[in-house]
């Protein structure tokens, strides 16, 4: 009788655990508002993408996007399609697979805006086509318009984890 207390109480402690464990990945969710054009099929893609990725997002249609990129001191040469913002306010622009964004959110630099995938490279997340790929930058947005490469993504594969 005595093991199968001790059985009881361990059993009982794993489930007591179970909630801190998803109080933890809820931490770990990160929320993207999501403006796009209502037809625009690659934008769709990439928020599949980031959702497949563990992201949840809220999409925005707008028929002005421009005002909005404008409003939030994206330069026209690094626009893209969609625009992306996390809850701290960072900017997510264009076709970025999510473990770049993952990593700038877990140590964003003091002057950081957010980043960057400008036009829409073939074989980016929701830009693919087939086996094509073309190999892109993805540039860090600095808070005083000014930019650098973040990241490079030569190969398909280093897109994803």
């Amino acid at each position: 009788m005595s093991n199968l207390r001790y059985l009881f109480v361990f059993v009982l402690a794993l489930g007591l655990g179970a909630p801190s464990c998803q109080a933890e990945q809820a931490q770990d969710t990160v929320h993207l508002e999501v403006y796009k054009d209502p037809k625009c099929g690659c934008c769709a893609k990439w928020v599949d993408h980031a959702e497949d990725e563990g992201f949840e997002t809220e999409v925005h249609h707008s028929s002005n996007l421009d005002q909005l990129k404008a409003s939030m001191g994206i330069a026209r040469p690094y626009r893209s399609c969609h625009t992306a913002i996390s809850k701290e306010g960072y900017v997510f622009e264009g076709h970025i697979p999510a473990k770049f964004i993952r990593e700038f959110l877990k140590n964003p630099p003091k002057d950081a805006m957010g980043i960057t995938v400008p036009g829409m490279p073939v074989g980016s997340p929701g830009m693919e086509s087939g086996n094509r790929f073309s190999p892109y930058q993805i540039f860090f947005l600095k808070a005083d318009g000014s930019t650098e490469v973040f990241a490079e993504v030569r190969r398909a594969q280093e897109q994803y984890r």
